[in-house]
This record gives structure tokens, sequence and C-alpha cells, in this order.
């Protein structure tokens, strides 16, 4: 299969190549497109075949749900069972915008898209180009990351053709994300809402809008044995091909345990990357370094998590170090993607 890609503006988007990536929409296709988190691949759905084929393509395991993109919340009552009042609030807090809301779906859903879940996940993204292809296609859009299953997200559309060139047949190149990490995704289907993924949109913001709100403890474990409950969260995910190591401390105590395994790595014939910060990266020695961003731009940090991990595999690193990044406002969603990256492998120093 050839993949057509196709670069849009994202301030002047073109409805000519929109309107051909609608109709692969509509026929059962496949399209890679931007939106404000991660580039999502996209396809019907309400179309059990269009939704396999994302699993196919991306060899996701089948019971990791889909999230579903809409672009006006009256969507949402198409394919929900229920409409509690909270994902109103929410809806009108945070939509569009990246927020994931898991509801009780409707038989308008089929359980290829679901996993075989009898709740749906639901999302109206706070792209230009992602709402177009929304509204131009006429379907609602099931869409996980554009990505290899396991492997970082992608923030450009680089990223995507390295992994799935060939095996789609297009991708809406919108040029490189703003946020850089997934959704947040809150269960409104239990009394009090759960966070199961934590993203740009904090626990602090989503308790401001509806009230009570609770996180689950398996996301912000450091222990690989107590199991998130979203299907999602229990994969190996945004891993390099590198082993990844994170060590946790104080600066300088970090910067001096890195250094010292790096030494012994090298002393074995390895080649050693290490993420720093704009603070740190000039005191180590590995074969290697990379900032990440200042530590005083904790939103630089989540853009760029995910596209430097991918460049460790073009550097051909045989292991990485990275300092931990529990930043004040979204260091629990970097940590938890940085955590799933390294296999929970953390050294405190």
């Amino acid at each position: 299969m050839r993949t057509k890609i196709y670069k849009i503006n994202s301030d002047a988007v073109d409805l000519g190549r929109i309107r051909e990536a609608a109709e692969i929409i509509r026929n059962g296709g496949l399209v890679a497109f931007p939106t404000e988190t991660v580039y999502g691949l996209g396809a019907d759905a309400q179309n059990p075949d269009a939704s396999r084929k994302i699993y196919a393509a991306k060899g996701r395991p089948s019971d990791n749900p889909l999230i579903v993109h809409i672009s006006r919340f009256a969507d949402l009552r198409r394919i929900a069972e229920e409409v509690p009042g909270e994902a109103e609030r929410l809806a009108d807090a945070f939509w569009p915008g990246p927020l994931t809301m898991i509801v009780k779906k409707n038989a308008a859903v089929p359980c290829e898209t679901t996993g075989g879940l009898d709740t749906v996940a639901v999302r109206m993204p706070k792209h230009p180009i992602a709402l177009a292809l929304i509204r131009e296609s006429g379907r609602l859009i099931a869409a996980p990351s554009a990505n290899t299953s396991g492997r970082p997200s992608p923030t450009l559309a680089a990223h995507v053709a390295a992994d799935l060139e060939g095996r789609i047949p297009m991708i809406l190149d919108g040029g490189e994300v703003g946020i850089g990490i997934e959704s947040t995704i809150i269960d409104l289907t239990e009394e009090i809402p759960v966070i199961l993924r934590p993203g740009y949109i904090t626990e602090a913001m989503l308790k401001k809008a509806v009230g009570t709100v609770r996180t689950d403890p398996g996301i912000l474990s450091a222990d690989s044995g107590i199991r998130p409950k979203a299907p999602g969260m229990r994969y190996r995910h945004y891993a390099p091909k590198a082993e990844l190591v994170v060590v946790d401390g104080e600066r300088e105590a970090v910067i001096q345990r890195i250094n010292d395994l790096t030494e012994r790595m090298q002393a074995h014939g390895k080649r050693v990357g290490i993420i720093g910060t704009d603070e740190t990266a000039a005191a180590y020695r590995g074969d290697v370094i990379r900032s990440i961003g200042s530590r005083e731009d904790e939103e630089a940090i989540a853009k760029h998590l995910y596209r430097i991990l991918r460049e460790f595999d073009e550097d051909q690193a045989d292991i990485i170090y990275s300092e931990s990044f529990a930043t004040p406002r979204m260091g629990q969603a970097i940590m938890n993607r940085l955590l799933k990256a390294a296999g929970h492998q953390v050294l405190s120093v």
C-alpha cells in the first residue's frame, strides 16, 4: 500500500485534502491526523471492520478500547446509554480539548470499537484539522495514537510515517502537536468520577468543574504490580528500543549517579543516552545527551518527551538514563508516561 502524506496548514485548512481523507473514512479506511495531544489513527467508529483495521495496523491488543472523537456535544447523546450531569459540566469547561470521558455505551457503538466493554470513551479534540475531518466525514471517528503499539506516541507526522507508512492509505501532516501527551481520561460510570489516565487536564481542574474526583491508584504507583483500571494503561507503552532507567532524587545526587552509571556502561562498550534539562545537561558525560527543556517550563517537558525518546532510537543508544520530572502541575502525567516507558525501572538516590 502506498501512503499519501499531505501537508495541511492548521490556520487555513485545505478542504480538498480533508474531503479526500473523509472519503477514506466513509469507505472504512484509515487516516492518521493531528490532534492537540498526539497524532491519531482514525476510522469510522461505528464500522466494526474499520475498527479491526486500526488494531491490525497498530498491532494493538483487541481488549484495549479506542477513543471515539466527536465534533459536537450532541454526538455524545447518539452513542451513550445516558449522559451524566458531570459530562455536561465537564464539556462546558474543557471541550473541545484534551479530556476523554467514559460513559455507558448504547447499541450504536460496536464492541469492536470498545474492546468488548459496555462503556465508550469519548472526546472532542481541539484541533482544526481533526474537527474538519470529523465534520466532513459525517462519521464519529475512533482514533488511538497513530503509532505501532508500545512505541512512543507520535507528535510529528514523520513519527507516524516511521511506524505506519505502507500500512495505512493517508497521513494528514499538520506539523508538531501542541501538548504532546495523550488526553486525560475520566470515568463517569462510577458514583465518584475516577481519573484513569492523567494528562493536561489535572485533578484540580476537574474538581473545580464537578466537585469530588478521585484518581485510580494504579496510575500513580511506580510499582508495576499495581494494576490500573483502564485496560490501555496495563500494557507497556511509550517505550524506546533501548532500556530506559529513571533516576530520582536531589539534583546533584542524580547527576552523580547517572554519570557513575554511564562510566560503568561505557566501560562495557555500551552507548549511553541521557535525558536531562536545560539546567543540568552540561553536567552529564553520556554519548548522547538531550535536554527535555527547562524545569521551569513543564509544558515543554511534556511536549518534548515522546520526540526525545524516538530520537534515541535514531542515535542507537543501548541504554538511557533519565532524570525524574515530578513538576508541580503536569508532573503526574509526565511521570506516568516516563515510568511506563521505563518499565517502572526507577533508581532512588
